[in-house]
């Protein structure tokens, strides 16, 4: 009914808004569509959605059940139906005594072995060098946060990222240490991911061949699967759950080289930052609840709106990885095109995601934002204080923002032709005061919770990943083929790749 009523007053009035116009009619829009939450501001009064809108949406969210659903994820239920697990990454974050959840005491037990040994490496003087070996959530997440939270790390180490197969990544940072003073973080949940244990076995062979003899001591795991790390060499091991989704881990032992760059006392401030919002998530009634607003605008853009894509602009540098980091979290988890019983969705889901950091990005793409013939949601997220102190930059790149977003809305019409703007293109803006470890978590937990909700309304299962699994399939087919040239089977274009790859 919601749905039905929401497509009525798109196609009679609500295709027709025009921000300015609104702004106009309501000086009282900012203050109506902006809001607090635990250590974020949101600007949403320069979005394509009026009053009615925000009405019915609300009421399709109740309608889908969302709450019932929220509150059954957060009540440990099997929400991930089609891998039968539940979906608790919430519970990593939460603190002693605040749940009655069974795997409360194991999940901190492991937090504190994790940060004790995160505090001995920082404390290690000879340790210069921390190379994490992951691919996918065991990269994504550890890298974007260590980048972000680069003002609060220690001094005296380098991290590094490995997660590309292509051995030019690999090589290339080999090149810059030494094996006497590098870590080696092993990061596969399994210990069989390809990528990760193929990067794993040449960093051990490059160790090896260098003179490295301690791989206790120069290797470390972030694993379940404990045996094959000792049979690898590697003693130390931090293991984790099979209801901690991968683009949901940083939170779990696969944050541990965020926990050494930045210490114990920070990542528990960036746990506490994201419990904040998964509170706020959990309690907030709907329609001041930031995380439903946001899913919520999302299937207002992509079902009604049509529109495909999502540009993520952090006026920040060291945000400089989120929108990777966002593309998996979404993408990944919504890119479906079937309900949660197996059944083809007749609606669109996930939008890509894409962007770079400001003012980067007015550089380079910002002109089809304002001119081109597809309109994109834009998401800037501006940090009110700057960690550096040098003159004039922070203010000129808090002005590019506000300027960016306000010349997205007004647009120009006074020029013609090539000058001309069409203007009343949608943004949101986020404002956090500072970039920290609590603000960095709770902007995290605020993105994870949005793209549950998107998903609910969906009726996806957001959390399993069926279709990343073929083309590792095939992979393993296809490899030894490569050296023995069979064609047999293959399709006639794959068949002829393969030859002319191996050509010379």
């Amino acid at each position: 009914m919601a749905w039905a009523m929401l497509r009525a007053h798109y196609d009679r009035q609500a295709r027709h808004l025009d921000l300015r116009e609104a702004f106009r009619a309501d000086p009282g829009r900012f203050e109506e569509y902006s809001q607090q939450a635990p250590h974020v501001f949101a600007d949403l009064s320069k979005n394509l959605v009026d009053a009615h809108a925000r009405v019915m949406l609300l009421e399709l969210a109740r309608e889908c059940m969302l709450e019932r659903h929220r509150d059954a994820m957060f009540a440990g239920h099997k929400v991930n139906n089609t891998e039968q697990r539940a979906v608790k990454h919430w519970l990593l974050r939460t603190p002693r005594g605040a749940s009655l959840d069974p795997d409360l005491r194991e999940v901190h037990e492991t937090l504190e072995a994790m940060l004790a040994y995160a505090e001995r490496v920082r404390g290690d003087a000879q340790i210069t060098d921390v190379v994490n070996i992951g691919i996918g959530g065991s990269d994504l997440g550890p890298q974007m946060a260590v980048t972000a939270l680069a003002e609060f790390a220690v001094p005296g180490k380098r991290f590094h990222f490995v997660s590309n197969v292509d051995g030019h990544e690999l090589a290339a940072v080999l090149a810059a240490v030494q094996p006497r003073s590098t870590l080696f973080l092993v990061a596969s949940k399994t210990f069989t991911t390809i990528e990760t244990m193929t990067n794993a076995r040449s960093a051990k062979a490059w160790f090896e061949a260098q003179g490295g003899q301690d791989i206790a001591r120069h290797f470390a795991a972030l694993t379940t699967n404990v045996g094959a790390a000792r049979e690898f060499g590697i003693e130390t091991t931090f293991g984790f759950w099979d209801w901690v989704g991968g683009r949901y881990s940083m939170w779990s032992a696969i944050g541990l080289p965020i926990a050494i760059a930045i210490g114990a006392d920070h990542f528990r401030r960036m746990l506490a930052g994201a419990h904040e919002m998964d509170r706020h998530f959990a309690s907030a009634p709907l329609a001041a609840n930031l995380p439903v607003r946001l899913g919520l605008m999302d299937v207002w853009y992509r079902n009604f709106h049509g529109f495909a894509s999502r540009s993520i602009a952090p006026y920040h540098s060291s945000l400089r990885r989120l929108p990777a980091y966002l593309q998996q979290l979404e993408m990944e988890s919504n890119g479906k095109r079937v309900d949660a019983m197996g059944r083809p969705l007749g609606c669109s889901t996930a939008p890509v995601l894409w962007g770079e950091p400001g003012t980067n990005g007015q550089h380079a793409y910002f002109q089809m934002l304002h001119q081109g013939t597809d309109v994109v949601p834009v998401e800037f997220i501006a940090v009110r204080q700057a960690a550096h102190t040098l003159a004039d930059h922070h203010g000129q790149l808090l002005a590019n923002a506000l300027a960016q977003a306000q010349a997205l809305m007004q647009g120009k019409h006074d020029a013609g032709g090539h000058r001309e703007f069409p203007g009343n293109r949608p943004s949101t803006f986020f404002v956090l005061d500072r970039l920290e470890p609590a603000s960095l978590g709770a902007l995290i937990a605020l993105y994870e919770h949005r793209v549950f909700v998107s998903g609910s309304i969906w009726g996806i299962n957001s959390f399993d990943q069926w279709g990343v699994e073929l083309g590792k399939v095939l992979a393993k087919d296809i490899a030894p083929r490569l050296e023995n040239g069979d064609e047999s089977g293959l399709d006639p274009s794959t068949a002829g790749l393969l030859r002319r790859l191996r050509a010379g």
